[in-house]
């Protein structure tokens, strides 16, 4: 359940590429990704996270791996039947490209569902 961005460029995540995958996204979901204010009650930028498995599936990703939320999308709402009730999605950057459980990829950013991130204790 994501949007992901593959790599081709593993620089430095300048804001000409956090542009280009914003409007990648937002070509693929048919709206604008950015139109509403962070909301208070979601995970700010710059958090890091965990991106973890589903335990009944061994999906999305084939492994755990590490990343940042990001602000090429303002978090929302996950508006999909399996969403849990009051479920963001959020843009993750991840370390280092991954693999998603299909062996689609390398990708080096997603929007991924809450539900598979923890944030690291700092």
């Amino acid at each position: 359940m994501a949007h992901m961005v593959k790599e081709s460029d593993f620089s430095a995540h300048s804001s000409e590429e956090m542009e280009a995958d914003r409007a990648a996204i937002e070509f693929v979901v048919g709206h604008s990704m950015t139109d509403m204010p962070w909301p208070s009650r979601s995970l700010p930028p710059g958090t890091r996270v965990r991106v973890i498995q589903d335990s009944e599936w061994a999906g999305p990703w084939a492994k755990v791996f590490a990343g940042t939320i990001d602000q090429t999308i303002t978090p929302r709402l996950v508006m999909h039947p399996a969403a849990r009730a009051g479920e963001f999605e959020y843009a993750v950057r991840f370390d280092e490209p991954q693999m998603d459980a299909d062996g689609d990829g390398p990708y080096r950013k997603a929007v991924i569902w809450d539900r598979y991130l923890v944030p690291f204790d700092s």
